[in-house]
């Protein structure tokens, strides 16, 4: 039910269109603040590695946080296709989550809006056009990917699960921050996000060759994560959307 909607009247979903533009914005936009401040990080801080990360790790957990928060009550602010997936996946039952339709333009417009804000964040610092250079595709790097996403997934279900949505924007931007640190790979956790990240040959950059390891590790990471939400909180309280329902899509519905 929306949370400002009269008991008894069922919430109204935005525009499809709508909500395609709130995910392919939000993604671009995060695409950016990550490969934007990487640039910035490597430039500031051309010696210290650390620093650089910190300085990229710091910048992406405001961005996301904020990102989720402002455009959630539109599209549910998912900004990566394996949220996506698990939410079609969760409510296909009793028609909670996103639809299969939907969902596919979702990841489409995710994708697009990756790689134009990688482009975008290029642009701003005048890097040139090109691929990224950067392998990343080895195993622990793939393990650590697995490890991020069943974390994000964990950390959203858990909280729309016991009734905490209110808590998700500040969980997620926070839990991708610490993932920085404590995986090998500093937790990209999004498919297209890695996708995006192919078009700039910065401190952020994959190179095209990583991408479908690290898209597989990521899927099985949502997987995981779905597994282990559904062993912690295995009966869910009703879902509510609207401003304070972030990270799920708008729709009359019930919980994933």
């Amino acid at each position: 039910m929306d949370a400002h909607a009269a008991p008894g009247t069922p919430a109204r979903a935005p525009a499809l269109w709508r909500r395609a533009v709130a995910e392919g914005l939000g993604t671009g936009l995060l695409v950016a603040i990550v490969v934007g401040s990487g640039i910035a990080a490597q430039s500031l801080s051309p010696d210290d590695v650390g620093l650089q990360l910190l300085e990229n790790s710091l910048a992406t957990t405001l961005g996301l946080a904020v990102l989720i928060a402002v455009l959630g009550p539109v599209s549910g602010a998912h900004f990566n296709p394996v949220v996506t997936l698990v939410d079609w996946f969760t409510g296909r039952r009793d028609g909670s989550g996103v639809r299969a339709g939907d969902g596919a333009v979702y990841i489409a417009v995710q994708v697009g809006g990756a790689i134009g804000g990688a482009l975008l964040a290029n642009a701003m610092f005048d890097v040139p056009a090109g691929l990224s250079t950067t392998e990343r595709a080895t195993g622990p790097h793939l393990l650590a990917e697995v490890v991020a996403t069943a974390g994000l997934v964990l950390v959203i279900l858990g909280l729309l699960r016991s009734g905490r949505a209110a808590w998700i924007p500040a969980s997620v931007g926070a839990y991708i921050g610490a993932a920085y640190w404590f995986t090998s790979s500093t937790s990209f956790a999004n498919p297209a996000v890695t996708v995006g990240r192919i078009f700039s040959d910065t401190f952020a950059g994959i190179a095209p060759a990583s991408v479908l390891p690290f898209v597989g590790a990521q899927v099985v990471g949502g997987a995981l994560g779905m597994l282990v939400a559904a062993a912690l909180y295995p009966r869910t309280p009703a879902r509510q959307i609207g401003p304070d329902r972030p990270n799920v899509t708008h729709r009359p519905e019930v919980t994933p």
